[in-house]
């Protein structure tokens, strides 16, 4: 089980701030050590379950590894020359946050910690519509008003509590690119084999844990472990038969390689009863449906392994699929605003504010743009090849800010470290110098990984065309999920938080948003919509009406629908 800690950083006085510290952390001899800095004080401490003893260097004073590899770490707190840094790595596994009080900079590796130093802490609107957009809260914003995030790649440098400078790691493409196909796949294969030989150096005796969902990144993962000698234990997820079966795809893995593989059978009733455990170990909202069926993966593996494989990042080093779209719009449309086009591709309400929002806050988020969220990550300054750009902007949006950070919170709220070999910054860089035709050939996304790993594994995985996890969200949330939906977007719990229009449940199934939100994104949207709803009242702890009374949602979905139909 990994460490997390809080700490502080100014001008005030240790003891006082200790106390608060030990009201944080629930325990009354919670040990903070404290660091003489003259006139600056600085203290932390770290919250673990059982008894840890930390590793530290000459001015680092606390960090996190994912992977729990100790010279490996993915946010750091150090003290040098009397300036105070908080840095994270380029992939974003770990966060990092911090909120100034007074002269005093807080910093902790959960936001949880945070909101029990904060007064009344409050809803940052920015972050709420930010997470209506995106489906997570953009860097360097938090949900929670005056609490910041250290983005991925980026080390903060605190001088005086009131003042800092930012020193950041960029994705750019090489001047230099490898023309020789044949060339780049012998170097990909060498180096897929080195990343794996380095993550394999200090795991333990007993089988280690492949997440393997069938897809290409995964089961590359788990062919090098077994090629590396590793014995491993594969977990798939299993929606039922009338959904995609991705399993038997992960089936046909196991089988080639000769491993054993567990289905993780996952039905509404079970999603149901981890959902506030979900929740609260993400610690931030991220309103992917994909959240859930993921905890209980790491609930089972978790009974058997302590360190767990992914194959998370391989779409963002490789040009995934859902790059296809916003490259035929950019061949297509070239008049168009380039950022404008990429927005949609995240499939959330960015561009149905009018319909979604009551109108005072509506003309609150008005003054509010989406597009300088995603612009430093199109930048053309670094990138000037589309596929490099594409790339570069879904390492540092869909995959920094979301995917990894995710994976790492629900890991490590079941005991797991997790090593994800596509997170590695020396392949990163090389894919880099890749053209893009290597990438994306034809139809045929993830060219040259394919090719790198098609002697590896069998034909019909490598070469299948590339699908999303199948999460039947749009099942789940108008059936068995109903009473969820009918208890978290009661429309008088929604009039009275003062943020949501009251009966946007009913609008959203009735289909009266219209443009892309159908068929399965009904589903989607409302699961969105609940996982704020759960945050905002179960983390944030902001207060709710009595769910009492007469409510709209006590009808079924399938009556809503028949009354719009009546209607038209």
């Amino acid at each position: 089980m990994q460490y997390q800690f809080i700490g502080y950083w100014g001008y005030g006085f240790s003891l006082e701030l200790n106390n608060i510290i030990a009201k944080v952390t629930g325990e009354e001899n919670t040990k903070v050590l404290d660091f003489s800095l003259g006139k600056i004080i600085c203290g932390v401490s770290y919250i673990s379950p059982k008894k840890v003893t930390i590793t530290r260097g000459k001015s680092l004073i606390a960090s996190i590894s994912a992977s729990g590899f100790s010279d490996s770490i993915d946010a750091w707190v150090k003290l040098e020359n009397n300036q105070l840094i908080l840095g994270r790595e380029p992939f974003g596994r770990v966060p990092l946050y911090w909120v100034k009080i007074e002269k005093i900079i807080w910093f902790a590796s959960q936001l949880k910690f945070l909101l029990s130093v904060i007064s009344n802490p409050d809803v940052s609107i920015a972050g709420f519509y930010g997470y209506t957009c995106f489906s997570y809260v953009p860097t360097p914003l938090t949900p929670v008003e005056n609490i910041f995030a250290i983005p991925a790649g980026v080390e903060q440098i605190f001088s005086h509590p009131e003042t800092y400078t930012q020193q950041r790691y960029e994705w750019r493409e090489s001047l230099v690119q490898i023309e020789d196909k044949n060339e780049a796949i012998k170097q990909l294969q060498i180096l897929l084999k080195s990343v794996v030989y380095r993550q394999i150096i200090n795991l333990p005796s007993e089988p280690v844990g492949v997440f393997l969902s069938g897809g290409l990144d995964s089961s590359t993962v788990a062919a090098l472990l077994v090629q590396a000698g590793i014995k491993i234990r594969a977990y798939t997820l299993d929606f039922g038969e009338k959904y995609f079966p991705e399993w038997q795809y992960a089936e046909k893995v196991a089988q080639h390689l000769d491993i054993p593989l567990v289905k993780v059978s996952v039905t509404g009733k079970q999603i149901k009863k981890a959902l506030l455990a979900t929740v609260k170990a993400l610690d931030l909202p991220f309103g992917d449906g994909v959240t859930v069926p993921l905890y209980l993966l790491c609930q089972t593996a978790s009974q058997e392994v302590s360190v767990i494989f992914n194959g998370e990042g391989g779409d963002q080093l490789f040009g995934g699929w859902t790059n296809k779209p916003i490259i035929a719009a950019a061949v297509y449309n070239r008049q168009e605003n380039f950022i404008e086009q990429y927005l949609p591709t995240f499939h959330k309400l960015w561009g149905y504010e009018k319909q979604i929002f009551q109108p005072d806050f509506y003309q609150t988020v008005q003054n509010i743009s989406a597009e300088k969220w995603i612009e430093s990550a199109l930048d053309d300054t670094f990138c000037s090849g589309l596929i490099h750009k594409l790339r570069r902007a879904s390492l540092m949006l869909k995959g920094a800010q979301n995917i990894h950070p995710r994976a790492t919170n629900l890991a490590f709220a079941n005991g797991l470290v997790v090593r994800s070999p596509f997170c590695d910054l020396a392949l990163a860089e090389w894919t880099f110098r890749l053209p893009g035709e290597f990438n994306l050939k034809g139809s045929n996304e993830k060219y040259i990984l394919k090719k790198a790993v098609e002697s590896w594994l069998p034909p019909e995985v490598v070469w299948r065309e590339k699908r999303g996890m199948g999460v039947p969200l749009n099942y789940w949330c108008l059936n068995e999920l109903w009473s969820e939906i009918r208890q978290w977007l009661n429309p008088k719990v929604l009039q009275a938080e003062g943020r949501f229009i009251s009966d946007l449940a009913i609008t959203i199934i009735q289909g009266k948003l219209g443009g892309q939100i159908r068929n399965r994104r009904v589903g989607e949207i409302l699961w969105l919509l609940m996982i704020w709803e759960i945050w905002r009242v179960t983390i944030l702890g902001e207060s709710t009406i009595s769910n009492f009374g007469y409510n709209s949602l006590w009808l079924p979905p399938w009556w809503w629908k028949w009354i719009e139909q009546v209607k038209s």
